[in-house]
């Protein structure tokens, strides 16, 4: 069953240039509605939990230190299919291989710097949103 809500984090390189807006924008002009956020840097333990299931991964060291470099905005979004659809619009993770018109096709540099990220299934959906916010934090 499709859920209506999903996480993004615009991450360190996006906010390191100036892409916020723009990225909310696009966010915004796509039909989701934000429904928490905030403007937050990751501790290294936080980065640790939060991508623990990619810790056998050859890259999860590196993508924990890129994730602490800087502040990231996290955000639940709201839309029907909101998963989906927002995957759809961030792209594919590798910006070379981003259809035009998607957020990492436009603001992300590289595989590492891909300026968001965004829930993979529902049941991350809401693991993601539960370990960014607390139910007082949402509307």
């Amino acid at each position: 069953m499709a859920s209506n809500r999903t996480l993004t984090m615009i991450k360190p390189d996006a906010v390191k240039n100036n892409h916020i807006g723009p990225i909310l924008a696009m966010i915004n002009e796509a039909g989701f509605v934000i429904k928490a956020m905030k403007y937050t840097q990751l501790t290294k333990k936080q980065a640790e939990l939060f991508y623990e299931v990619h810790k056998e991964r050859p890259f999860y060291g590196e993508l924990v230190d890129f994730m602490t470099s800087g502040p990231i905005v996290a955000a639940i979004l709201e839309k029907d299919n909101a998963v989906e659809d927002f995957r759809k619009l961030i792209g594919a993770t590798n910006p070379a291989d981003a259809e035009e018109g998607t957020i990492r096709k436009k603001f992300a540099t590289s595989l590492g710097e891909n300026a968001v990220h965004g829930s993979d299934s529902n049941d991350n959906a809401k693991i993601e949103g539960d370990f960014h916010f607390s139910m007082c934090e949402r509307f």
